[in-house]
């Protein structure tokens, strides 16, 4: 279990003032020009070093990430974008790092910017936040009146940050899509290649992280990378946060070591599962793009990229959704089915037109108004639309259907079964006028 010296949220809960007096009074800013002295390289090989994996779902090693970035200018500037877009059902982590310690977003911004050569950064914010860009945009300025960013500032390094408030689309979190929408676009993603680290925003090479990725930044940075891949399990360093939701007892987020057993973490921290840890049905890990996992793989589960991917399902954002046995499975993967039917962007036609026969079948299947034979029809065109689109909202899609079907098929059949065994109301005849 993770120590209170080790945290690097320390302000998560908003129990403490967010503003830049309090921020550098629990350690933010300490030291940033000195690390901005190690060069760009030193930068990047330290957050290399640290293990550290993007937090915003795919898990891509950061510092590997960032080496990506052209060292030598062709002309055109480097950007940094920070994907504030957080819209994946079941996550409200990055809103919590917005509104209560915005000031390690903003250093982390600027030595990401730094270690890749970037002079400008944009926050690319979620359109429902409201409250949270205004809190954002208030520590942008405090960061810019203390001369921590902006031209000639302490740190050594010109450095100008923008916020960008999307317009609330699920899409515009993938990456591309949220480069098409800063400038001014429809937010379809792109085709790739070229990648971002190569043609980005305005055509110019352009990295896209996660706010809980870039925040991170300073602390590993201070304290060293061997601090930081310390903490967790080989591949799978350092601290994570992981949101609780669903049918548990108090819900909340928590930032604890990565490979924490769910079970500790359900149980510690969010009161334990609503009627007890018998009472469980199924969770899904990672968000609601993850295949869900029935109660028997929950025990001594390591919350992990590693240990998630080999049960087929995987860590994503850390979203954990606990559903117990009041749930009705089928509907409740069929409701989250119609999310991706909704916000899919149209452009691939796997994804424009299988998410909604998806979401139709799974209707009926909640039901029981299906064949048992369209079931592996329905596992078979989910992997039609999965690796066959743009980007990754149609494996979002179709990941949870094959998680339902891997460890629920038994619940379809016997819905269905149970419909079919209903008497046939006989037909009221009409009587003629």
């Amino acid at each position: 279990m993770l120590q209170d010296k080790d945290r690097i949220f320390k302000n998560l809960y908003g129990l403490h003032d967010w503003r830049l007096k309090a921020a550098r009074a629990r350690g933010a800013w300490d030291g940033t020009k000195a690390m901005v002295e190690k060069g760009h390289e030193a930068i990047i090989e330290e957050v290399k070093a640290s293990g550290l994996r993007g937090r915003g779902g795919a898990g891509f090693p950061t510092g590997l990430k960032w080496s990506f970035m052209p060292t030598k200018s062709d002309g055109r500037p480097n950007y940094l974008v920070v994907n504030a877009d957080e819209s994946e059902p079941g996550t409200c982590k990055d809103r919590d790092i917005m509104r209560h310690d915005p000031q390690l977003l903003i250093e982390g911004a600027f030595l990401a910017g730094f270690a890749m050569r970037a002079h400008v950064s944009y926050i690319y914010i979620r359109g429902e936040f409201i409250r949270e860009r205004e809190i954002l945009q208030a520590a942008i300025d405090e960061a810019y009146d203390a001369k921590l960013i902006g031209k000639s500032n302490l740190n050594g390094w010109d450095f100008e940050l923008y916020l960008h408030h999307g317009a609330g689309a699920y899409i515009c979190g993938e990456e591309t899509a949220l480069l098409e929408s800063l400038e001014g676009k429809k937010g379809q993603p792109r085709l790739k290649p070229p990648f971002p680290a190569n043609v980005g925003l305005y055509g110019a090479p352009t990295t896209v992280n996660n706010v809980e990725t870039i925040a991170v930044v300073p602390d590993i940075l201070r304290r060293g990378a061997t601090w930081f891949s310390s903490l967790g399990r080989p591949n799978n360093t350092g601290t994570k946060l992981f949101c609780l939701s669903g049918h548990v007892n108090k819900p909340c987020n928590v930032e604890e070591e990565m490979g924490i057993p769910l079970r500790e973490l359900i149980d510690h921290y969010a009161g334990g599962v609503r009627g007890g840890w018998d009472n469980l049905l199924a969770v899904i890990p990672g968000g609601s793009s993850v295949p869900c996992i029935p109660a028997t793989l929950c025990m001594d589960l390591p919350m992990d990229f590693d240990s998630l991917k080999a049960l087929k399902t995987g860590l994503g954002t850390a979203a954990v959704i606990v559903m117990d046995k009041s749930t009705d499975i089928i509907r409740a993967i069929a409701r989250l089915s119609y999310f991706y039917k909704h916000e899919s962007c149209g452009q691939c036609t796997p994804c424009r037109e299988g998410t909604g026969w998806m979401w139709r079948v799974l209707e009926r299947m909640a039901k029981g108004q299906a064949e048992k034979a369209e079931i592996d029809m329905l596992l078979s065109v989910s992997y039609q639309v999965e690796g066959h689109t743009i980007c990754a909202l149609g494996d979002a899609a179709a990941w949870p259907v094959q998680g339902l079907i891997r460890h629920f098929r038994h619940v379809i059949e016997a819905r269905i079964d149970a419909q079919a065994l209903k008497p046939i109301a006989p037909s009221v005849p009409v009587a003629a006028e």
